[in-house]
């Protein structure tokens, strides 16, 4: 189980910030890791089941090579095939207990629970290795996601799994939800749409370098 490695920062990929080439897609996946990043997500549904296949392929090789997870949104088949290390699943995705069937013990299942406590217990229950939580704040991916309010994060204390937060975070308004517990913080536009993704994801990584947080 991978479920130590469910700590940092959390880049998930978007095909409208790496519409070029799979190849762009795999060099700005390399300066996000080499910037800090811990666990990568591959989301892309606007591509055929062959080419997402060739991709993240190609990206599990390079974040295998750094020690940083490779999950694959929505799809355990994909990740099944591909070898990644698991899957981040959504509330009308594939079930978790389908996927685990599918997937098996060793491998990372995320699931999505808005801001909903109980779903995140019912996730744990069913095996879940994380559970997902937000948007926190203002989402340049999915402005029209539903809020979470940070009054959620005074319960994390009630589940034994990590937890990511979405949704809008920025280096500046994540210390927070680091200091509530937050063991992950998942963004997008904030390294993957910035000129510098390097320099992006190092700045939330000193977030993670702080006296007791660890990475």
């Amino acid at each position: 189980m991978k479920r130590s490695l469910l700590r940092g920062l959390y880049c998930i990929t978007d095909p409208l910030l790496t519409r070029d080439s799979a190849f762009t897609l795999v060099q700005m996946v390399a300066q996000a890791i080499s910037g800090g990043a811990r666990i990568i997500q591959y989301r892309d549904k606007t591509v055929t089941s062959g080419e997402a296949l060739t991709t993240v392929r190609a990206l599990v090789e390079l974040c295998h090579a750094h020690d940083v997870l490779l999950l694959v949104n929505d799809d355990p088949h994909l990740a099944l095939a591909a070898g990644a290390d698991g899957v981040h699943l959504g509330q009308s995705d594939t079930g978790l207990q389908a996927a685990r069937a599918l997937l098996g013990p060793n491998k990372v299942i995320g699931i999505t629970c808005h801001s909903d406590i109980d779903l995140a217990l019912r996730a744990e229950q069913q095996g879940a290795d994380y559970v997902a939580f937000g948007r926190f704040f203002t989402s340049q991916t999915k402005p029209l996601a539903p809020a979470a309010s940070q009054a959620i994060l005074t319960q994390l204390n009630r589940l034994s799994i990590p937890v990511a937060a979405i949704g809008g975070i920025r280096p500046d308004n994540a210390t927070p939800l680091l200091q509530a517990g937050v063991s992950m913080l998942a963004v997008i536009h904030a390294v993957f749409g910035q000129a510098d993704i390097t320099a992006a994801a190092a700045g939330f990584r000193k977030l993670f370098d702080q006296p007791g947080k660890e990475t």
